[in-house]
Parts: structure tokens; C-alpha cells; sequence
């Protein structure tokens, strides 16, 4: 089959490697759609420079993969030959207490592997997979939709989750990359009565109001939100991953409000006693989600005929996988997505011509 890796220096190498076989448990999907995630270009891309859980092994790119099962090894009871499935992108060890609670992003067993980081991910023909990490995509969804909802719609699900947005809130984004668009989105499906994003770049402001997640865009300065906000938001979440915006998020949150950071990255220097204990301001580091909680925004985006894929800006091949992240890198449109054919135009099933 056909795999993406990640050498560093700003490269893809894509090469020929043997077909996976599944084990016991493992399930074996023919890859319909795997994004690309700012953390694969700030931690791997770029340059190898994640440690622990972020340290890049080496493997097949890719952790936003969704696919069709081709094949289930023994012991898998729950998915069947022919689902539609997207894949909760960390494998944790099934044992430790967060593993338990569904939250394998903070697996803290021997056995924790990310897929496209410790293990094999999405950009290949095949991909193999743990039954348990496996999440069955609703007929109403596409295989886009799921790899979208893979890391980033999961991440600024949970993270509006505790902060318990609803319709008494107005919300402030700062960053307004694929994740914060998706916080947009996610906000006024919520009920938002008002979505206010920042972002230096205008064309980053610009595609979120194209795509209708913000009500507003400006660039970030008090001013600006000061105008829009007056004593500031109920609810802000950072996606920026900058310290610059981190503490625009913080100090444009209203007393007794809530924020959360999510993006990953950055340094933040604060008046504590100014901006937070004074102020009574809740506020939350949350980390990509839980598989229960992506479980219930599938359900929900269904619900709401909401389709995540509506943040994909571009779409490549897996032959074309170095232009795609040259894509992605660049940084000024949405998100960027490496796609195959769901027939008998696509790759193939394990044993047949183009498999």
C-alpha cells in the first residue's frame, strides 16, 4: 500500500509498504479521508520536536483518519465488515484510570501510542486499528466529516463542554485556524447568542465569516473587542496557541466568566491577581476530548445537520500528500484534507487489484 511519512524538514516521503493484517481486536480500514492537523506541522513537519506523548516515531502520518472496515481480526464483537468508522486518534492502554473515563489523550500506561505519531495513522491505503478506539460515523456524515471530528471538532467540543455554553452566552475566539472556526461553529450550534473571533491574519478572518462561524472577525485589539463586547464575553476559548492570544482571551472574558485554552503552544505571562482572582474567572486547560463525548458529538451533528467537512479548504491525493502539507503549512485557508474514492474506483480492499 501507499504511506505518507514525516522525516522533518518540511518534507513527505511517501513509499511502498507491506499491507497491515489485523490481530486480535484490531480492526483493518481502507483509509477514506485523513486531515491534517496543526500539531502534525508544528511537532513533526517542520521538525521532530515533540517529547513523551508528542514524540514522532517514525510512523505513518496522519491522526484525523476516518475509513470503511475491510476486515476485523478475532475478538472484535462490536464493529463488522462495511462500517463507517472514524478513529479516536490515541490508543491507550484500556487500564489506567483515564482510560477507564474514556479519556485516552491522558492514557498514563506503558501502552499509550498515538496513531501518526507512535503507531501507524491515516495517510496510507489501509490503516489498522484497536476495536475500542474505533467510532461508528452516523449514515447522516461523510468520511470527511469524521476525520475532521477526529481531533479538531472533538477538541473544540470538549472544551465548549466545560465551559457549558448555551444560550446566555456570547463567546470569544481567539484564533480562527480550522479549530477555532470550529469552536464558532460549535458555539452558535449551541446556542450562542454571539460568536466574536480575532486573528491577525485577514484571510483567516475572512474565511470564518465566509463559513458563517464567527458574527464578527477583527484583529484582536482591545479596542476592537472593547466595542464589540463592552465588559467582555461570557465565555472565551483560546485556539491561537500564542501567548499574545491567551491573554487577549482571558482579559476579554466578563467577571465571574469562563474560558478554556486549547491551542497547543505558547507562553503566557499574567497579572494573576488582575485578570483572574479579582475577576472570579473560571478557567480550563482541556485537551483534545473523551471517546464517550466524540461519541455524543456525532450523535449532535446529525442532529443539528452540522457537517465539519464545510472547514476543508483543500483536498489532495495521497500521491500529492507533500503538496497538501505544503498547503496546510502556508496556513491561509481552512483545513487541508488527504481523500480517497468510497467504490470501486478507489484503492481496494486487502487482496484485490490497487489494494
Amino acid at each position: 500500500m501507499r504511506a505518507a511519512f514525516l522525516p522533518g524538514a518540511s518534507r513527505v516521503d511517501l513509499r511502498q509498504v507491506p499491507d497491515p493484517v489485523p490481530g486480535h481486536g484490531q480492526v483493518l480500514l481502507a483509509t477514506r479521508a485523513s486531515t491534517i492537523c496543526g500539531s502534525d506541522l508544528r511537532a513533526i513537519y517542520r521538525e521532530h520536536l515533540g517529547e513523551g506523548p508528542e514524540a514522532y516515531q517514525g510512523v505513518v502520518g496522519g491522526h484525523e483518519p476516518a475509513g470503511r472496515v475491510v476486515a476485523v481480526g478475532e475478538g472484535v464483537e462490536r464493529i463488522s465488515v462495511g462500517d463507517r468508522v472514524v478513529v479516536y486518534h490515541i490508543s491507550g492502554c484500556g487500564q489506567c484510570d483515564e482510560c477507564r473515563r474514556g479519556y485516552q489523550i491522558s492514557c498514563t500506561g506503558q501502552g499509550r501510542a498515538a496513531y501518526g505519531w507512535q503507531r501507524d495513522g491515516g495517510h496510507a491505503d489501509l490503516l489498522l486499528a484497536e476495536e475500542r478506539d474505533l467510532l461508528v460515523l452516523p449514515d447522516e456524515l461523510t468520511f470527511l466529516d469524521g476525520a475532521v471530528v477526529a481531533c479538531g471538532f472533538g477538541t473544540a467540543y470538549e472544551a465548549l463542554c466545560r465551559v457549558d455554553v448555551s444560550g446566555r452566552d456570547r463567546v470569544l475566539v481567539t484564533g480562527l485556524g480550522p479549530v477555532g472556526c470550529a469552536l464558532g461553529l460549535l458555539a452558535k450550534a449551541m446556542g450562542a447568542l454571539l460568536v466574536v473571533g480575532t486573528d491577525p491574519s485577514p484571510q483567516r478572518r475572512a474565511l470564518a465569516l465566509e463559513l458563517g462561524a464567527v458574527d464578527h472577525a477583527v484583529g484582536g485589539s482591545d479596542e476592537e473587542l472593547d466595542a464589540l463586547l463592552g465588559d467582555g464575553a461570557e465565555v472565551a476559548v483560546d485556539a491561537s496557541g500564542n501567548g499574545r492570544g491567551q491573554l487577549t482571551a482571558l482579559r476579554h472574558t466578563r467577571r465571574w466568566g469562563r474560558a478554556a485554552l486549547v491551542g497547543e503552544g505558547g507562553h503566557l505571562s499574567v497579572d494573576v491577581s488582575e485578570v483572574l482572582i479579582h475577576r472570579q474567572l473560571t478557567v480550563h486547560g482541556s485537551w483534545v476530548t473523551s471517546t464517550g463525548r466524540m461519541s455524543e458529538l456525532l450523535a449532535n451533528l446529525a442532529r443539528w445537520g452540522l457537517h465539519p467537512e464545510r472547514l476543508v479548504s483543500d483536498t489532495f491525493t495521497i500521491t500529492e500528500a507533500a503538496r497538501a502539507y505544503e498547503v496546510a503549512d502556508a496556513a491561509t485557508g481552512g483545513k487541508v484534507g488527504i481523500v480517497w474514492p468510497d467504490g470501486p474506483d478507489g484503492p481496494g480492499e486487502p487482496g484485490e487489484p490497487g489494494a
